[in-house]
């Protein structure tokens, strides 16, 4: 299953490690990466793949949220059906 993580918040170091490796650590495969900083405030868009990993969306999820609360950042996981859907409406 394919995802779609965002991560937003205040520029700091080590953002990028933090996030890869909690997917690595759940063998979740980063597919795609887009990263950039607008005005010192730090976005990334990844796509990544659930097939030969180790949890559950909804778990993966709730990690996300922890790790993103425990760095200061917002980051969101959500399933690529829901953007497929809203194109196609």
């Amino acid at each position: 299953m394919k995802c779609i993580l965002t991560v937003i918040g205040k520029d700091k170091a080590g953002i990028i490690a933090k996030v890869s490796s909690l997917l690595a650590s759940h063998n979740v495969n980063i597919e795609d990466i887009s990263q950039t900083i607008m005005q010192n405030t730090f976005t990334m868009i990844m796509l990544v793949n659930l097939d030969g990993s180790d949890i559950q969306l909804f778990e993966l999820k709730q990690k996300c949220k922890d790790l993103g609360d425990e760095i200061g950042v917002n980051i969101l996981l959500q399933h690529e059906g829901i953007f497929d859907a809203m194109h196609k409406v």
